[in-house]
């Protein structure tokens, strides 16, 4: 079989796994760290890929594994909330309507409960069949659909309690 170049699979698969690192991290350099070390896992181990063809899952699998392991990181090591550092946060300017629809979206898929997340975006975001969600995730494929209809369920009424400034509103039950 026919090995795949590095940057080849780079070129393709960058710009979606970038978008589904920052579904889950939420920041950009976060979402970077994460791409990074994805091609850093790939660059080491993608060799030994038997089926060049299965390379996307491959990547997207890693992506998410290593997103667990530094969520398991952050939970021994915590952060400090975003919340608490809203007042530091940059003016969004009215003009991009589109920009702050997509990060209306971003914030409002942020608050979904992170079991549903992953689902959500690989199936929204970077258009996966639930075949490649259930293998990334490795979770039946009953369980995505599950994990789907709950996290859209979650999603839609998030993003239903939108204030009128235009910022997500805190749900009824928090």
């Amino acid at each position: 079989m026919e090995s795949v170049s590095f940057e080849s699979v780079v070129e393709q698969y960058y710009e979606p796994l970038y978008r589904f690192a920052f579904s889950l991290a939420r920041t950009e350099a976060d979402a970077c760290d994460l791409t990074q070390q994805t091609f850093y896992v790939w660059a080491t181990k993608g060799h030994q890929l038997r089926d060049q063809s299965s390379a996307k899952t491959w990547l997207f699998t890693t992506l998410h594994r290593v997103f667990l392991q530094s969520r398991r990181r952050q939970t021994r090591f915590p952060h400090e909330p975003l919340s608490e550092t809203d007042d530091q946060l940059p003016f969004t300017d009215p003009v991009m309507t589109n920009d702050l629809d997509w990060e209306q979206v971003l914030e409002a898929l942020g608050r979904v409960e992170e079991s549903y997340q992953a689902a959500v975006a690989l199936f929204y975001l970077q258009e996966c069949s639930y075949k490649e969600i259930a293998e990334i995730l490795e979770v039946p494929i009953g369980t995505v659909k599950s994990r789907l209809a709950r996290g859209l369920g979650q999603l839609k009424k998030i993003l239903t309690q939108t204030s009128p400034s235009g910022r997500i509103g805190k749900a009824q039950h928090e």
